[in-house]
């Protein structure tokens, strides 16, 4: 195992040599994506949107709230008035709704989250065209990203060595699992 780690370690250490002499300067960029979606536009149109739904959906939910409250409250007077098998029953027709609305609110809530989500999601995939376009038209070898998802957003494929590495490590794999089954052939 460590022989395969050291190897491993040299022929990255040699690609990526090999790949350093031959690129002298890098123009480099970044791009803070928080602040980037906190200040775009079209990002705070869509939070705006969702707000104003969840508010306005949330104001149907809280009159029903509301209506639930007083119910109960009615309940507790009335139940002295008309027994207790009949509080039995209203209490717990009261915990049914009590909890569906709950249901309720909860389901709305992870709707409006999702749509919301999708949205943003199509919002980065158009931000991610306009970085790499951006990276390729002022001449940028790499262009990072700041933020909660610290990632490159722009690099020119020649300085991508996965491929490279992915034969190595790959060939690498084949090469031991061949040696693993030469000795238990044997046995």
């Amino acid at each position: 195992m460590k022989k395969f780690l050291v190897g491993i370690s040299i022929l990255v250490a040699f690609v990526s040599c090999n790949k350093t002499t031959e690129a002298k300067d890098f123009k480099t960029a970044y791009i803070d994506t928080n602040k980037l979606l906190e200040e775009s536009t079209e990002a705070k149109d869509i939070k705006a949107k969702y707000e104003a739904i969840a508010e306005e959906k949330g104001s149907r939910l809280k009159v029903e709230a509301d209506k639930l409250e007083a119910e109960k409250n009615a309940f507790q007077a009335a139940a002295q008035k008309n027994g207790q098998e009949w509080a039995q029953q209203k209490y717990s027709e009261l915990q049914q709704r009590e909890q569906q609305l709950q249901y309720t609110q909860q389901g709305l809530a992870q709707q409006i989250q999702g749509q919301h989500g999708a949205e943003m999601d199509s919002v980065v995939v158009k931000f991610k065209k306009i970085f790499k376009d951006y990276g390729k038209n002022n001449g940028y070898d790499y262009v990072f990203g700041t933020g909660e998802a610290a990632t490159v957003l722009f690099a020119k494929d020649q300085y991508d060595i996965t491929k490279e590495l992915i034969k190595i490590v790959n060939d690498k794999y084949k090469t031991e699992a061949k040696k693993e089954d030469k000795p238990a052939a044997k046995k």
